[in-house]
C-alpha cells in the first residue's frame, strides 16, 4: 500500500505514538494489563523508564507471561476510529505519515497491525525491540546511553538519556531538504514540503523546535508539550488539538490548505487562477473493534 510521497504539495506528516495515536502510554497500558504496576514503580525508583521497561519485560518473562500475552493486551489499548480515519484520509489525499515515538517497536507495530494500519507508515523511529531465542521481549534505547555510551548529546532537559526526538527530527528535516533540492533542479517543485509533527509530552518538545517557518506543531491540549509551547513557541506554526476528532479536523485542515497553496504556486507560475474548494464531506470514521 506504500506510495511514493506525492508532489501535490501534500505535507509530510510525522506521529508521536502514545496518547497521539493511541490513547495512553502503551508501556503503563502493558504493566497494568499484566498485573505488574506496582513493581513496575518499584523499578522506577532506580533505573531509567527504558531500562525499567526492559527489566520488567524480563520479569513478566520469569512469570510465564509470553510475548503473545504482551501483543494480547496491546490488542486492546484504546484507538480512537477519528484517528484512524485521519490517517487514511491524509494518507489518501498524498501525505506520507511517519512515525517518532518514544515507545518501542514491538508495542507500535502490533498496535498498527491489530488496526490495518502498518502500512500507510513509511517508517517509524523508536526504542528497538525484539522477542529473544528463549522468547522474552528485549526493548532497547533508541540512543544507547551509560557508561559504554555517550548518549545522544542534546543538552535540552525535556529529552530522555534513551531518545532525543530532535536529532532524529533533524536528520528528517535534511532529508526533506534534499529531496526539495533535487525537486528543484528537475524543476519539480519550487520549494519542500510542510512537516506537521503532532505530540503531546515533553520529549515532543525538541522535535517542535526543530522545526521552522511554513512546518507545524500540533501540541494536545493539557498535556506538557502544550504548556512548553506556550512558554517558548518554536518557529512552527501551532495548531493544537483537544481531542480525537479535534485531531482529524485539525490535522486534515492543514493537509488541504498546503495542497491548496501548492496548486495556487503552480498556476501563478503558469499564469492561472487556481480555485481549490475545501473538502466538504465530513470526517465519518468507520468504528474500531476492540476486543475484550
Amino acid at each position: 500500500m506504500r506510495m511514493a510521497a506525492a508532489s501535490n504539495g501534500a505535507p509530510l506528516v510525522v506521529f508521536d505514538f502514545d496518547k497521539t495515536i493511541v490513547d495512553c502510554d502503551s508501556d503503563n497500558w502493558v504493566v497494568d494489563a499484566l498485573g505488574a504496576t506496582r513493581r513496575f514503580d518499584e523499578l522506577l525508583r532506580h533505573l531509567p523508564w527504558n531500562h525499567a521497561i526492559d527489566a520488567m519485560m524480563g520479569e513478566l518473562h520469569s512469570e510465564g507471561k509470553t510475548a503473545e500475552d504482551i501483543r494480547g493486551s496491546l490488542r486492546r489499548a484504546p484507538l480512537s476510529p477519528h484517528v484512524v480515519a485521519a490517517i487514511k484520509t491524509a494518507y489518501a489525499l498524498g501525505c506520507e505519515l511517519r512515525i517518532l515515538s518514544d515507545a518501542n517497536a514491538f508495542f507500535v507495530d502490533t498496535i498498527l497491525a491489530h488496526h490495518g494500519l502498518a502500512d500507510y507508515f513509511s517508517g517509524t523511529d523508536t526504542n528497538p525491540a525484539h522477542v529473544d531465542a528463549a522468547g522474552r521481549l528485549r526493548i532497547r534505547p533508541y540512543h544507547e546511553f551509560g557508561a559504554a555510551a555517550h548518549g545522544h548529546g542534546c543538552a535540552l532537559p525535556t529529552c530522555p538519556p534513551n531518545m532525543c526526538k530532535g536529532k532524529v527530527m533533524e536528520r528528517i528535516l535534511l532529508q526533506e531538504e534534499a529531496a526539495a533540492a533535487a525537486a528543484a533542479a528537475s524543476a519539480k517543485s519550487r520549494r519542500r514540503r510542510a512537516v506537521v509533527y503532532l505530540g503531546d509530552g515533553r520529549g515532543d518538545y525538541c522535535p517542535s523546535l526543530k522545526l521552522r517557518g511554513g512546518d507545524y506543531v500540533m501540541p494536545r491540549a493539557g498535556h506538557p508539550l502544550c504548556d512548553l509551547i506556550a512558554a517558548s513557541p518554536p518557529a512552527a506554526a501551532v495548531r493544537g488539538w483537544a481531542g480525537f476528532e479535534d485531531l482529524a479536523r485539525v490535522l486534515l485542515g492543514i493537509v488541504d490548505g498546503e495542497i491548496a497553496r501548492a496548486a495556487a504556486e503552480e498556476g501563478a507560475g503558469a499564469g492561472v487562477v487556481v480555485v481549490v474548494p475545501a473538502r466538504q464531506e465530513a470526517l465519518m470514521p468507520q468504528a474500531v473493534r476492540v476486543p475484550n
